[in-house]
């Protein structure tokens, strides 16, 4: 299935767990941040392992 959005909503506690295994998509200059431009079914599985490890789950894929 095409992934269409990865969103970050609040909550974040900054842990890095979505920069260390995507990084790919996911940036944290400050808290997680899902960049800009990225092609995210290149990255299906990464993305959706991101999210699965989110220990606040604040990440949602579509």
């Amino acid at each position: 299935m095409a992934i269409s959005k990865v969103e970050i909503i609040d909550g974040c506690i900054s842990c890095g767990v979505c920069e260390q295994t995507c990084p790919e998509v996911f940036e944290m200059p400050d808290i997680a941040r899902v960049k800009a431009g990225v092609n995210f079914n290149q990255f299906e599985d990464k993305i959706k392992e991101s999210a699965g490890a989110c220990p606040v789950s604040v990440i949602i894929v579509e």
